[in-house]
């Protein structure tokens, strides 16, 4: 080893900052093979915590020290961390923001780790079981006071950090119940209130959803009565800002692996187009990657990101607390932003579209959707969202576009229901798989049926192309028929199967209520009657008229009716339809006005539709029929956020 030429000492190949000397001293040094190591001097302590942590380097030596052997420096580790927490409690200079740095990623390692016994195991080397009690009392004590109180938002950020290690952490053992027992949601939300950017309120919020799903089905969670309770309207406001901005940014990130906005005929497009970008005011544009079908595939399973962790405080908030529901619908966008509201749809749009590539998408899209249904299912919030003259209640959605089939593209605002039908749309045509997803397609059949039983009852007509949504229903029809013997066993899919007849049913028989034009309810009996023969095999197939919670009668009378006035005509029953249509086009707009006169208006003459009544009702959420989802839901935003705070 070479002499350093001014201490004549040997010089180390590689420099090590003296903080990370002292992490060795600890972990790594003779006195661990020692009976009893030695005990390390109050010099010590006070450099350990005056150095600014070398995270890397402490989470390496940690990560190199397995469960067991972690297990033989209880000494030390017990030391490291109650000489933290006193840190945290004298708040001297820079010690108790070292002192932060130094748990988040001391908790992140050791609570990582697979021991034998978790929750002893654990308490064995933090404190050990006689003074657990003592030492994590002060240790919650003293987050409670740094993120309520402490001198700089920098380092009250760096006190939530440590309770997200430690939430995501131990959420399986019985260390939690310190958090419980000491109430942290007033420090966090005072936290909230005073933090100065949407980005500072991603992580408290993402901690209370957190606590507040801990044991919440075994006990009365205080952090659950903690939301119900809550009414600070502007803390409320900051938290929705906060999700907004973080749906914008997870949508990002699938955008950055296709980008699936048509773009707007402009100058620079067209120089662009033909090879003089570089002239194009702003100068030549970037070009973005374009990824071959199956590496955007693999992309996109990643996807949503770890900030997603944030949703199930919303959802808990949404279930909750009937203020936070009015904002979250009504919040305007600042000044240049987008509202809040439309880039939480925007995301349900995205996730809803990849949401079969992995477990966790498809967890993730449940989650936004039981948000949406508990909103639908408040009638003054449907009012809003599915009014045209209330200031505020349009707003434009950049909904998701990156597979085929596409809905018709919509530009500029838009009353936000149909942003809403939209996405259910596009979920029903996306997921179609043999392992149908019964959760998800009947939460989204849910929620079409829950908007337009309100748009029927109200008597309001909405500009929307209703066409693609009957279609799409209709289709489903036909593949749930074709893939019944692989269906009809999976548990509750008869709410799904009642959900779309009566979805159909409503739309025949109240359709004059709320479909903008008369060619618009032309065309669902045109689309009723070409399905005639499916909806014969759909209810036998699934037996259907035993049942009393549906209305499939309804839907296969008016097929049968129109195919026995046809045929009393000299045509061909559905095959005339669908000849008609063929000619015509795909709306009964396109329809020669003879056409239309025959098919159409001497058919409604004859016509009795005996749908039954209740078609639309439904039952209210109930969480506690969500429960296995909520709980593998949380175990998924645990394992996020143990990634964001291991970072």
């Amino acid at each position: 080893m070479e002499q350093s030429p001014l201490t004549h000492q040997p010089r180390p190949e590689v420099f090590k900052p003296k903080v990370v000397q002292l992490y060795e001293s600890l972990f790594k040094d003779e006195d661990h093979d020692d009976d009893a190591p030695v005990e390390k001097s109050e010099g010590f302590w006070r450099e350990f915590f005056l150095l600014k942590p070398d995270r890397p380097s402490l989470r390496h030596i940690l990560d190199e020290i397995g469960p067991n052997d972690l297990l033989q420096f209880d000494l030390q580790t017990r030391r490291l961390f109650a000489r933290a927490v006193a840190a945290l409690k004298t708040g001297h200079g820079v010690a108790d923001f070292h002192a932060l740095d130094t748990l988040s990623i001391f908790l992140v390692a050791v609570l990582a780790k697979k021991y034998t016994n978790p929750s002893s195991d654990i308490i064995d080397v933090l404190a050990g079981l006689d003074h657990i009690d003592t030492v994590f009392a002060d240790f919650v004590g003293a987050l409670d006071s740094i993120i309520r109180n402490g001198r700089s938002l920098d380092l009250r950020q760096k006190a939530v950090e440590v309770t997200l290690a430690v939430t995501s952490g131990a959420y399986q053992t019985s260390l939690l119940t310190y958090f419980i027992q000491r109430d942290l949601f007033p420090a966090v939300m005072k936290f909230i209130q005073d933090a100065d950017s949407p980005s500072r309120i991603m992580a408290p919020f993402t901690a209370i959803g957190l606590l507040a799903n801990y044991n919440k089905f075994e006990f009365q969670n205080p952090y659950q009565m903690r939301l119900n309770d809550f009414v600070n309207e502007g803390t409320i406001q900051k938290i929705i800002r906060s999700v907004g901005h973080t749906c914008q940014s997870l949508r990002a990130q699938y955008i950055e692996v296709q980008d699936d906005l048509p773009e707007g005929w402009t100058l620079a497009s067209t120089l662009n187009m033909i090879g003089l970008g570089a002239i194009a005011p702003g100068g030549k544009p970037v070009q973005k990657p374009v990824y071959d079908a199956e590496t955007a595939k693999k992309m996109f399973a990643q996807l949503p990101g770890q900030d997603a962790a944030i949703l199930l405080a919303t959802y808990d908030f949404t279930h909750a607390n009937k203020l936070f529901c009015f904002n979250l619908v009504t919040l305007p966008a600042d000044k240049g932003e987008e509202q809040p509201f439309a880039s939480f749809l925007s995301l349900t749009s995205y996730l809803l579209q990849h949401a079969h590539l992995s477990q966790r998408a498809t967890h993730y899209a449940h989650l936004n959707l039981m948000v949406l249904r508990l909103l639908i299912e408040d009638p003054l919030l449907c009012k809003r969202m599915c009014s045209s003259s209330d200031e505020g209640s349009k707003a434009a959605v950049r909904l998701c576009r990156q597979r085929s089939p596409y809905l018709p593209l919509v530009q500029g605002e838009r009353v936000l229901a149909t942003a809403v039908l939209d996405a259910m749309v596009d979920a029903l045509n996306h997921n179609l798989r043999r392992r149908l997803d019964v959760g998800l397609y009947t939460l989204c059949v849910g929620i079409l049926l829950r908007l337009i039983s309100y748009l029927s009852r109200s008597r309001t007509r909405l500009q929307y192309h209703w066409a693609e949504m009957f279609r799409s229903l209709l289709s489903l029809v036909r593949f749930l028929t074709t893939y019944a013997s692989d269906l009809k066993d999976i548990s509750h899919i008869d709410t799904l199967l009642d959900h779309v007849v009566n979805l159909v049913a409503i739309g025949l028989s109240a359709g004059e209520a709320f479909l903008p034009t008369p060619a618009a309810y032309d065309d669902l009996f045109y689309k009723v009657v070409e399905t005639g023969e499916v909806l014969v095999k759909f209810r036998d197939i699934y037996k259907l008229a035993n049942r009393p919670s549906n209305s499939i009668d309804t839907l296969v009378n008016v097929s049968a009716h129109y195919k026995e006035m046809l045929a009393e005509g000299g045509g061909g029953g559905e095959g005339k339809v669908a000849s008609a249509r063929k000619k015509g086009g795909s709306s009964s707009s396109h329809l020669t006005s003879l056409q239309v006169a025959e098919v159409i208006k001497q058919g409604y003459e004859t016509l009795s539709i005996q749908a039954k009544e209740g078609l639309d009702s439904w039952e209210k959420y109930r969480e506690a029929d969500e429960r296995t989802l909520l709980k593998k839901m949380a175990r998924a935003v645990v394992g996020d956020v143990k990634g964001l705070v291991g970072a």
